[in-house]
């Protein structure tokens, strides 16, 4: 009689399909159990979990060494710190809004009626010992966190690192982004005190702005009229339950995901679509990687001893009558506040017996998501528009891509005036100005501003393409004056390595589809039927690519040494051995 044996238990996890009490030599328990250096923690763990196939894959991977790829690890690290920081906060602070009368050891506010939120955070500050170094540092770790995360999407997006197959990775990102700022709202919300108050009263207008409906998300939200008494408790609950989690794991799917798809990198000698040149993940990016964590901890530390950061004690506990002179959001809700400040009154008007308040209703609920919306779309929009339908792996320099880049300029350069706009008021006051010129003058900027930024980089970006190109096809000049026995004077040009060069030549040329598809009338100069949506992807098309450098070939570099244009490449070497010196752009 025949039987047939069944994975059991870890062998299953495993795959294996060895008799009963038998390892196979190629498994991963028999890797683990016959390397007798690895601690017998690590063995335990196999033998119970299957764990050595994954932890194989993981000391294994490389990692690419860039200052820029950092960005991304002090938004992952500060994150850390917010959770730590935070776990200990809980712990003393008291999320209600019960009436207490202050005793506390802060003389100014004794006999003071406030809530015992603001009461707890009080406490923290003056009565826990380190307490007031932890609250600081839980802030600002918080806005190193937001900071990390815009410089480390600047840097996707600056360099193409969206590009397939990561436009999912993108879109957890931009969530990541939006999560972030909900969060630091919810958080600085918390103390209750007269600022975080006016926060939260802004917060119950943007509600209420909302056609038809915005009255009654008020009193879903708070329970009833403003301010009420839940409002402090849900935000609480969300702060350090429902936003962490959704957090955490959409960070843990966005780390998979970069392991998964593999790390971008830079353009470099050796580097291709196909392979990662850096450094394995044991053990030399994990030393870094740890070393980095206690810089980043040490200077929040060193910052959060220092600097102080929202001194509740200096506002007073919140009170609906009155609000906190010259407050404004923390920055990433600038442009939020800043945008309330420039739309004009006549936008709230009264209609079918409703009021709507399109004036506040436009720069808070409409803007804040449709910025998010947009940066989430973009990736699918490029492709739809290039009809680039390969994976990329290697990052663009943001010269190479002078639209993209223009268009990311000009987003900045709206955030900046919405920003200063926030500070409108001070403004008025600080320079003696007229805050209505000022508001007027914002006005302006916000849609002429990104037009000239637009067209300022973008000449940039194709002046720098030049430079490269002439730099390649010439050389450097050395500043030595050579004559030919003919009588002529030229500048003699230092060669560049075929490692300098390779940077200035590894991009591939980008076309409009004018070019790559050819013209829109047939042979008999008709014109082919086309949608609404071709002819607007066509346009878009030119008006991505239209103006562009192509890179250098190694066919016009030949041309150029025939022609003694480069005279500084070295003597006796020939056209053939000079085009293989641009051997890694041949792809053009």
């Amino acid at each position: 009689m025949s039987t047939t044996h069944v994975p059991q238990g870890a062998d299953a996890l495993r795959g294996g399909d060895s008799p009963a009490g038998t390892v196979r030599s190629d498994s991963p328990t028999a890797e683990v159990a016959s390397n007798p250096t690895l601690p017998p923690p690590l063995v335990w763990a196999d033998e119970r979990l299957g764990a050595a196939k994954g932890m194989r894959f993981m000391m294994k991977k490389i990692f690419p060494d860039h200052w820029s790829f950092l960005l991304g690890e002090i938004a992952m690290y500060s994150m850390i710190i917010c959770l730590i920081t935070g776990t200990f906060l809980t712990f003393w602070f008291v999320p209600s809004m019960g009436h207490v009368v202050y005793d506390g050891s802060f003389v100014p506010l004794q006999g003071v009626g406030m809530s015992e939120a603001y009461a707890s955070t009080l406490d923290i500050s003056f009565e826990i010992k380190g307490g007031l170094l932890i609250r600081q540092m839980h802030h600002w770790a918080a806005l190193l966190f937001i900071v990390g995360i815009a410089l480390h999407v600047a840097r996707v997006f600056f360099t193409g690192a969206f590009r397939k197959p990561r436009e999912i990775n993108w879109v957890i990102g931009a969530v990541l982004s939006l999560l972030a700022c909900i969060e630091g709202f919810a958080g600085y919300s918390l103390p209750d005190d007269l600022l975080s108050g006016t926060g939260i009263r802004a917060m119950n207008g943007f509600m209420q702005s909302a056609p038809v409906i915005g009255s009654y998300m008020t009193f879903f939200v708070f329970g009833g009229e403003f301010p009420g008494e839940l409002i402090i408790p849900r935000l609480f609950i969300a702060h350090v339950l429902l936003l962490p989690a959704l957090l955490v794991g959409l960070f843990t799917a966005h780390i998979v995901l970069v392991m998964v798809h593999k790390h971008t990198q830079f353009p470099g000698p050796g580097r291709t679509n196909d392979n990662v040149v850096g450094f394995p993940f044991m053990p030399v990016y994990l030393a870094k990687a740890g070393g980095f964590f206690f810089i980043v901890f040490g200077v929040v530390a060193l910052i959060s001893a220092l600097v102080t950061i929202n001194a509740v004690w200096v506002y007073g506990p919140y009170d609906p009558t009155q609000v906190t002179a010259g407050s404004q959001p923390d920055f990433y809700m600038w442009f939020s506040d800043g945008a309330l400040r420039l739309l004009p009154g006549w936008l709230e008007f009264e209609l079918w017996g409703f009021t709507w308040s399109f004036n506040i209703f436009l720069g808070s609920l409409v803007l804040l998501p449709l910025v998010w919306i947009i940066l989430g779309a973009y990736p699918f929009l490029e492709a739809w528009i290039t009809g680039d339908k390969r994976e990329h792996h290697l990052l663009d320099r943001p010269r190479n891509a002078p639209v993209r880049t223009a268009i990311g300029a000009a987003g900045i350069s709206m955030y900046v005036v919405l920003a200063l706009a926030t500070v409108n008021d001070i403004l008025a006051i600080k320079l003696h100005l007229s805050i209505n010129d000022i508001t007027n003058s914002f006005r302006v900027a916000f849609f002429v501003l990104p037009i000239v930024v637009f067209m300022v980089v973008k000449r940039v970006c194709l002046s720098l393409q030049r430079a490269d190109h002439d730099l390649v096809m010439h050389g450097v000049e050395s500043g030595r004056i050579v004559r030919t026995p003919e009588g002529k004077f030229y500048e003699h040009h230092e060669p560049l390595s075929p490692s300098d060069r390779w940077h200035l030549v590894q991009h591939e040329p980008q076309r409009p589809l004018s070019v790559t598809e050819g013209s829109e009338v047939d042979e008999h100069g008709v014109r082919e039927p086309r949608g609404m949506l071709y002819k607007a992807r066509r346009a878009l098309s030119e008006f991505y690519f239209k103006d562009r450098v192509e890179p250098v070939t190694p066919t016009e570099l030949a041309a150029a040494h025939h022609h003694g244009e480069t005279e500084a490449l070295p003597a006796g070497e020939s056209e053939d051995e000079r085009a293989e010196a641009l051997e890694p752009g041949q792809h053009h």
